[in-house]
């Protein structure tokens, strides 16, 4: 498994979690299904709006911290880019 720095989303525009992880499709399902404890399960945010996937853990880890220190803005903008209605990418990683 590669690492992958992820975005949720509650809904388009609304609350945003950052997270890191090696297995994206476990995590993901994990988070959807309220199996993991903490801000995205308090705050509903379970869609998948944007990744970027890594060779290196420790490459991941300090992307998710830099995006973590981003404003709000940034990270709208960023996942606009690739992903401009917000769609929930989860089924893009599930094979």
């Amino acid at each position: 498994m590669q690492p992958v720095v992820y975005i949720l989303a509650s809904k388009k525009n609304g609350s945003l979690y950052i997270g890191v992880t090696s297995d994206i499709a476990k995590r993901i399902y994990e988070h959807k299904n309220s199996l993991a404890e903490g801000f995205s399960k308090r705050y509903h945010i379970y869609k998948l709006v944007y990744y970027e996937v890594y060779d290196g853990i420790e490459e991941a880890i300090k992307r998710e911290k830099q995006l973590k220190k981003w404003n709000r803005q940034w990270k709208v903008d960023l996942i606009e880019k690739e992903n401009p209605e917000w769609n929930d990418l989860y089924r893009n990683i599930i094979h």
